[in-house]
């Protein structure tokens, strides 16, 4: 009976994958780069839209790197203690000029645009009803006109290859173009801030010609220190007036060379060709789409998540860059992107695997992981230098390969950076219970992220370890009052006993007992959370939270760090602190925090709070190709920002915020449906991943199915009401239920 109840449960899981609804579909092709039809594959990157009369594939890959290092930063006075020094003179206009200045006057170091392909043979024709068209289930872009002109391309998921395919165009000779770059344009005056981007004529390329060699079209690029990269495109014609095109980027490093040139993928891929290639392609979504699904009865929520993770799939590779601000969609506007399109610690990444662990995509989230253990030299010279202190520390703000780029320094030099990184080595570890990842990876940072963070400590008055800077991004911006001298900020603090807690708990599991209990002791060693008389949380002992900011920096204890979750006492502090944040209200938001918020309210329960968040971000802070915007958009007064720079950490926030009102499992509970709307009664998930290594599936009021990929203890917090576990027929009456679950075991709970 339990095995034909799951059998009948499972089809309707399955039918939430990716669906026509979840597609973008418009009546024209867009005309806008951010509002373009993307497509990627974690290396390449592709948006397909329209600029003046022309189709236009903007071409991108995350390794295209001006690596120049920052001016001003292998100074004498860059070091954390100089700068203590001058915060406690009042003396910061000098620490600015060194350390902030540099960002917003030079142009490099930054992520590049890579290049264009243009076919001008759209005239006046206009594009069908929903003929412009995303198919996320297999990343296919099509373009059908009303004259019958048929446009298809994709980004091959697996190779370095990107192809398109044209029927009813004119000969490619007559309406193909391959665009460079316009580095050798009229220098604009003055400097552009790096919200607008930088011109491109600032770095001083060299402007690279295209031209044709043997059926190839192609040209190089130079850049700084000898860097380079080369974007090749191979034509087949294929009769009655079909065509295909095949394209590819090859970057070479001084540092570490491209194995192939793109000359000599596209010259091999053409002969496999479009079909074939495509086949390949799609079985790969297929299997991206397989590990997970969920089914809500909010459309607009939905088919937000499903094109969020749509475009984690197109960003997130095991052995790929990591996601940085615009990833694989570098801005398609003649400028550099919006902040460099650089790697930013202080949220950005952080928030951009956050949807990895609870997805079941933990191979794509390894990418964050791999890409900051490949630049471990680079942050321990980053950690002597500027802190004096071993171990390791990341930069908030980096190059592709690590290096620091100053701006604003109480949050691109951050003294608990790392902490906040560590956390993700923890949760891979939590969430897969591989051991061998303990012991060489998720260990090994947290210790030495620890050993850094510890040295700093000094005792204040009362005995408590402190920072001598703490800061709490992004409060009072760059300014003097931006420090906070011999105490803690919440945030740092959250991150601080987070980090002494954890690497005290990967001691006890690799048996370690002398670390753990040291890592104990100097947690136990930290103040405690400053707060107003009614318990909600400050900025620090000295700050209150008083104004709107677009950065929930004093929450990080709640979410997503959970220090309160398993209290009375924390989940007081936790209502009260959103309270205070709904009193003050989103003057100074940006989408994604409204994400963030979403996250929040399903931490603390609060299901329609979730809702009424992540609905308000996908109506009010995307692009109608679901793309985060930052300003509202609405015109209704969601946040004092109404501009749209594009950058990824609001989508993939949001689709965290999702996974959390469905399953959360932190803290050692796994709680099934923790905060759903109360009218939502027709939601379901399918393989969703809790920490254990558990995977969990699950229709409300109906059924719930556990799954242990390795042997462990299972916490079940389930639903309300009466269940029953139907491997031994017994009746769970108080929503809890305690067991070891062997490896490979799956156990089912019928609601009565």
């Amino acid at each position: 009976m339990r095995y034909l109840l799951f059998l009948a449960f499972l089809p309707g899981l399955l039918s939430a994958q990716p669906t026509a609804e979840h597609n973008l579909s418009f009546d024209e092709v867009p005309q806008k780069w951010h509002e373009g039809l993307p497509l990627g594959n974690g290396l390449l990157g592709c948006l397909v839209w329209q600029k003046d009369g022309k189709l236009r594939l903007a071409l991108d890959r995350a390794d295209l790197w001006d690596l120049r290092l920052m001016s001003g930063l292998d100074r004498p006075e860059f070091r954390y203690q100089w700068v203590a020094e001058q915060v406690a003179k009042g003396e910061y206009g000098i620490v600015q000029e060194y350390f902030d200045a540099p960002y917003e006057r030079e142009a490099g170091p930054t992520k590049l645009p890579g290049g264009a392909i243009e076919l001008d043979g759209l005239g006046s024709d206009r594009a069908m009803p929903g003929g412009a068209h995303l198919d996320i289930s297999n990343g296919m872009a099509v373009i059908k006109t009303t004259s019958g002109k048929r446009f298809e391309t994709f980004v091959h998921a697996t190779r370095r290859e990107g192809w398109f395919r044209c029927s009813g165009f004119p000969n490619p000779e007559a309406c193909f173009q391959l665009l460079a770059p316009k580095y050798s344009a009229k220098r604009e005056a003055g400097n552009a801030n790096s919200v607008q981007g930088s011109d491109l004529a600032r770095l001083g390329y060299p402007q690279s010609e295209v031209f044709e060699r043997k059926g190839v079209w192609l040209f190089h690029q130079s850049g700084w220190g000898g860097f380079s990269y080369e974007i090749a495109v191979a034509l087949k014609k294929q009769g009655n007036g079909v065509w295909e095109g095949v394209w590819s980027i090859s970057s070479h490093f001084v540092q570490k060379m491209d194995v192939d040139r793109a000359e000599n993928i596209v010259r091999k891929a053409i002969k496999r060709g479009f079909d074939q290639s495509f086949k390949e392609s799609a079985a790969r979504w297929q299997s991206y789409w397989s590990k997970s699904s969920v089914a809500l009865p909010d459309p607009l929520i939905e088919r937000q998540y499903y094109l969020d993770m749509y475009k984690f799939g197109c960003t997130a590779r095991e052995n790929g860059p990591m996601i940085s601000l615009q990833a694989v969609w570098t801005a398609d506007n003649g400028r550099l992107p919006p902040w460099k399109g650089d790697l930013h610690h202080d949220l950005n990444t952080q928030m951009s695997y956050w949807p990895a662990y609870t997805s079941n995509h933990l191979p794509e989230g390894l990418s964050y992981l791999k890409h900051l253990e490949s630049n471990d030299a680079a942050h321990r010279a980053y950690t002597k230098k500027y802190f004096g202190t071993p171990g390791l520390n990341v930069p908030g703000v980096s190059t592709l390969l690590g290096a620091e780029m100053g701006g604003w320094i109480q949050y691109s030099c951050s003294p608990t950076v790392a902490a906040w990184c560590a956390q993700h080595f923890y949760l891979h570890w939590r969430y897969s219970k591989d051991r061998k990842f303990l012991r060489q990876h998720a260990w090994p940072w947290l210790h030495d992220a620890a050993l850094h963070l510890e040295a700093l400590l000094i005792k204040d008055s009362s005995g408590k370890k402190v920072l001598p800077l703490s800061s709490s991004p992004e409060i009072h911006d760059n300014s003097i009052q931006a420090w906070f001298p011999n105490t803690w900020t919440n945030y740092d603090l959250a991150l601080a006993l987070f980090l002494f807690e954890k690497t005290a708990e990967l001691a006890v599991e690799m048996g370690l007992d002398k670390e753990a209990a040291h890592w104990q002791k100097v947690a136990g060693e930290l103040p405690e959370f400053a707060l107003e008389p009614n318990g909600s949380l400050k900025f620090s002992p000295s700050l209150p939270y008083e104004e709107s900011h677009r950065h929930f920096s004093h929450l990080m204890a709640i979410h997503p760090l959970g220090h309160f979750d398993n209290s009375v006492e924390g989940q007081r502090i936790m209502q009260t602190s959103l309270h205070l944040l709904d009193s003050i209200g989103p003057a100074a938001w940006c989408g994604y925090s409204w994400a963030w918020l979403g996250n929040l309210r399903a931490r603390t329960r609060d299901g329609a709070g979730a809702r009424e968040a992540l609905r308000i971000f996908a109506e009010a802070f995307v692009s109608k190709n679901s793309f985060h915007l930052n300003g509202d958009q609405s015109g209704k007064g969601y946040s004092g920002f109404t501009y749209d720079p594009f950058t990824l950490e609001g989508n993939f926030a949001f689709a965290a915020g999702v996974q959390e009102m469905l399953l959360q499992s932190h803290n050692g509970i796994v709680r099934v449906f923790p905060a759903i709307p109360a009218d939502w009664k027709q939601v379901s998930f399918q393989n969703l991943r809790a920490e254990g290594a558990f995977l969990v599936s699950a229709e409300l009021g109906k059924v719930v199915t556990v799954t242990a990929e390795h042997t462990g203890y299972l916490n079940l917090l389930l639903p309300e009401g009466t269940w029953i576990q139907t491997e031994t027929g017994q009746t769970i009456q108080n929503r809890f239920w305690q067991g070891t679950l062997k490896k490979g075991q799956q156990f089912h709970f019928q609601f009565q």
